[in-house]
């Protein structure tokens, strides 16, 4: 696969009217409430990220995004229509579970299938293996493909018709640290331009990678949406100092330190990263010894385990 490209700057970015909007989504089956008041909103041109731990309604929402399942109650709008619409759906790409195709078909034959069906030119077919970089591969039989080619393939066929709209549902679900890579530049150059891309996925460095925004699912309910910078929390230094109770007790009662941890032998203080020489002064002079000071992000995981409780993807 082509090697990673960075994301377009949010400035570069298409306009941002919402191309999928729920308002209450809710899906119960009997007693077990899978989906619950679910408010989501995905901006055109953007890369979404959907995260959550499996089980957490993720695949049952895109589900009644496609119109695969009615909700119980509450309602959902994709490119301004009702979900499972036919104008909706010819617009729509997507890769929901596993793909399944002819085995003893080639992968271009595959493809070749779903463009008649679809009313979609061959022309196409070949332009979508050649964007999932298998033309190579595509007289080969299916059945011979890697769990990797599979997932790419399924990914061309979400493309054939050119959609607006790519939903993605765990595309990297079993593959090994390569067939991840590629797939995750494979979603990165696919979220370019107007499309948009709503991608579901419970692991924490897919979605850190490759959106531009993240929505946080837990137990059926989005407990948390924005830019992952956003998600991640304030500024903070992280600062190496003995003694660190001495030190601690210091950093509590500066001016601008919103807040103080000791988390693995060092202090982590919610502070502007640019108060670094003053704080560091401050530590010096109370005869404590710094041996580290810098700049820290809190990452994507400690804040989705904050967010959850504890509870990990």
């Amino acid at each position: 696969m082509a090697a990673d490209v960075p994301r377009a700057p949010e400035e570069s970015r298409p306009d941002a009217s919402p191309l999928v909007r729920t308002r209450e989504l809710t899906k119960r089956y009997g007693g077990v409430t899978a989906v619950d008041d679910l408010d989501l909103s995905v901006g055109r041109g953007e890369v979404y990220g959907f995260l959550g731990p499996n089980g957490a309604g993720k695949t049952t929402t895109l589900k009644m995004l496609l119109g695969l399942i009615r909700p119980t109650r509450g309602t959902a709008e994709v490119l301004g229509l009702t979900p499972g619409s036919p104008d909706g759906l010819a617009r729509t790409g997507a890769l929901v579970e596993s793909p399944a195709f002819y085995p003893y078909l080639s992968g271009g034959g595959n493809l070749k299938v779903m463009a008649r069906y679809s009313g979609v030119s061959n022309r196409r077919v070949a332009e979508v293996l050649e964007t999932v970089e298998l033309s190579g591969r595509a007289k080969d039989r299916y059945k011979k493909y890697s769990l990797g080619m599979k997932q790419r393939l399924g990914v061309a066929a979400a493309l054939l018709k050119a959609p607006d709209l790519l939903i993605l549902d765990e595309p990297t679900n079993g593959l090994d640290p390569k067939g991840v890579a590629d797939m995750r530049a494979l979603i990165r150059r696919l979220g370019t331009g107007e499309r948009t891309v709503l991608l579901s996925s419970h692991l924490l460095g897919e979605v850190e990678q490759v959106c531009d925004r993240v929505g946080v699912i837990h137990k059926g309910r989005l407990i948390s949406e924005g830019a992952v910078a956003d998600l991640r929390g304030g500024e903070v230094l992280l600062v190496r100092v003995e003694p660190l109770g001495d030190a601690a007790r210091i950093a509590e009662r500066l001016e601008g330190v919103e807040g103080v941890e000791s988390k693995d032998g060092a202090l982590r203080l919610t502070t502007a990263p640019e108060r670094a020489a003053e704080i560091n002064a401050k530590l010096v002079s109370a005869g404590l010894r710094v041996s580290e000071l810098r700049p820290a992000e809190r990452s994507l995981e400690e804040a989705f385990l904050e967010l959850t409780g504890g509870e990990t993807v």
